[in-house]
């Protein structure tokens, strides 16, 4: 029998309970960042704008003790779940600054690596459009516009990303994805614009001919 055998088999089964160990105590933080995220993200959507910049500081908070958790464990880092936080985080943070018209951050400014930074400037466009149709249900089309050129431009970063999904984390299916929720506000936005003209024009009609009316002859 090799006479160190129970030396490296010991030595890699401690490696592996370290890496297992760090695993658990990064995975339960992916989670509670993502719910921290959609927490955030329906805070924007009712203008709760405080209590949305809260959540996600807390969610870049877990966002940083899993990288401290994950330093020594790269190809953990890497496997997957990590990276999902990190998209839900950009996605927050680039739909709560865009309903504002403020800037976006960029990935280093968020900690976070590009490829999760465009799936999740990606994924904003998703409620940008459910942040339209708010809008337009209340009849209120003045930022719309504004909105749709928003979506517009992050379109055209994304189509230029020419890069192999594996570099980019299948940023190409979700650019696809994007162009068709694109295309679907822009036809809701015309519908419900052309809808508002016809409905100012008509109105405006009717007035001018109550005041041409002779019952509207002063005496």
């Amino acid at each position: 029998m090799v006479d160190n055998i129970d030396v490296v088999g010991q030595e890699a089964i401690y490696n592996l309970a370290q890496k297992h160990a760090a695993r658990e105590r990064a995975l339960p933080k992916s989670r509670a960042a993502i719910r921290y995220c959609a927490n955030s993200i329906r805070a924007a959507h009712r203008h709760e704008f405080r209590a949305a910049e809260d959540l996600v500081i807390q969610a870049s908070a877990l966002l940083a003790e899993m990288a401290t958790d994950l330093r020594d464990h790269q190809d953990i880092f890497f496997a997957g779940f990590v990276q999902d936080a990190q998209k839900e985080y950009a996605e927050a943070v680039c739909f709560s600054a865009l309903i504002q018209h403020r800037s976006l951050p960029s990935a280093a400014d968020l900690s976070i690596g590009s490829p999760a930074f465009l799936n999740g400037l990606a994924e904003s466009v998703g409620e940008l459009r459910r942040y339209v149709l708010d809008q337009l249900r209340r009849g209120e089309t003045t930022d719309c516009e504004v909105f749709l050129g928003y979506m517009d431009d992050i379109y055209a970063l994304l189509i230029a990303v020419d890069f192999p999904d594996a570099i980019t984390s299948g940023l190409r299916r979700t650019t696809d994805t994007t162009r068709g929720i694109l295309e679907k506000t822009r036809g809701d936005l015309t519908s419900a614009v052309s809808q508002v003209r016809l409905q100012q024009s008509m109105l405006a009609l009717q007035r001018e001919l109550q005041r041409q009316s002779p019952g509207n002859d002063a005496f």
